[in-house]
């Protein structure tokens, strides 16, 4: 089998058959001392004469894609899934830390035939409609990953970071961030809700990774945190406030989920 190359922080690493590559805090590609990182999270080896990427952890799970974004999926642990594009991008969140690297093959099992606009922020996979403030809250929880001088190691805030970035309050910023999950998992989006009516704990984790590697924002998005939409904002908020939710809303209010740190 031909060898494949991984691209992390600038550093190429050459996976060649029949070894088995790891990834992970204490493995052939450390990517962290982390501590919320497993010591061996991810490995990729060979196996029906494809290479497959498996998550051999207990808690973490990783994001992937095709170069597009078109095609993205969720691997949880156990979960192991064949390397069929000539660039694969991994996303995943250890902590406040979100990292990514991409897997580069010279085989192409399988192709998209969608084209994507490289630009982001408009494209995305799926035909989610936000409103202005759901995409300003996306893109302020995004901005480090979406700003980082080299691809690799991004920050996500927290919630209060974030709702401060927005001039928000926690109220406000909780319940945007309740509609945005609802919306998302409604469309079958996978690990924004921890069960039946709870939204899951790591949701501003796993919504940065949906939303960076299926290009539903990106680097032209981020002049929507200093875009002068008071006028709006105050009006969003006040509705808010007062129990005037709007419409698109509504339905989110009724869940109940557990506020995230700040």
């Amino acid at each position: 089998m031909k060898p494949l190359t991984i691209d992390y922080c600038g550093e190429l690493y050459t996976v060649t058959d029949p070894v088995e590559f790891g990834i992970g805090r204490e493995a052939d590609l450390s990517i962290d001392d982390n501590p919320y990182l497993h010591r061996r999270f991810l490995t990729i080896s060979s196996d029906f004469g494809m290479w497959w990427l498996s998550n051999v952890g207990t808690l973490l799970t990783a994001t992937v894609s095709d170069s597009t974004g078109t095609v993205q999926a969720w691997l949880a642990p156990g979960a192991k899934l064949p390397i069929v594009f000539q660039t694969m991008h991994v996303m995943f969140s250890a902590g406040a830390t979100t990292y990514d690297f991409t897997i580069s093959s010279e085989d192409d099992f399988f192709n998209t035939a969608v084209t994507v606009n490289d630009a982001g922020g408009s494209t995305t996979i799926l035909p989610v409609t936000l409103t202005t403030s759901q995409r300003q809250l996306i893109v302020a929880l995004s901005e480090g990953v979406l700003t980082q001088a080299v691809p690799g190691r991004g920050t996500i805030p927290t919630s209060a970071e974030a709702a401060a970035r927005l001039g928000w309050s926690m109220t406000t910023f909780n319940r945007k961030l309740d509609n945005v999950c609802d919306k998302l998992d409604k469309l079958g989006v996978a690990g924004l809700r921890g069960g039946k009516g709870k939204l899951a704990t790591n949701r501003r984790a796993r919504l940065v990774e949906y939303a960076v590697t299926t290009r539903l924002v990106g680097l032209d998005d981020l002049a929507l945190l200093d875009a002068d939409t008071a006028g709006a904002s105050a009006a969003e908020t006040g509705a808010a406030e007062t129990g005037a939710a709007d419409a698109d809303e509504a339905g989110a209010a009724k869940a109940s989920s557990p506020r995230e740190d700040g």
